[in-house]
């Protein structure tokens, strides 16, 4: 009866540390793949800022050739209501007349 309990004993306590071995195992593989997992996710996040750094760069010179247009069209639109007026006060002298 003591030497089954012992055999049943020891059988337990063979596939236990074997269960805690396989358990670790399962334990580093799961942190590896999570490891690899963030490695990945960093690697994404690190592209996605290239990538919007650089969407921001276009978008600034995008603005800034906008207001470059604005300003040209603001001084086009000046000179041409000049000339609209200078016309117009030659018309009215030339009904003067």
């Amino acid at each position: 009866m003591i030497k089954k309990v012992l055999k049943v004993g020891a059988m337990v306590l063979v596939l236990g540390v074997a269960s805690g071995c396989a358990s670790q195992a399962g334990i580093q593989a799961t942190a590896d793949a999570a490891a690899r997992d963030a490695a990945a996710a960093k690697s994404a996040a690190e592209a996605a800022r290239a990538s919007a750094d650089s969407a921001a760069q276009a978008a600034a010179s995008a603005q800034r050739t906008a207001d470059q247009a604005l300003a040209a069209a603001t001084e086009a639109q000046a000179c041409c209501d000049a000339n609209r007026d200078r016309l117009e006060r030659m018309f009215q002298r030339s009904q003067a007349k």
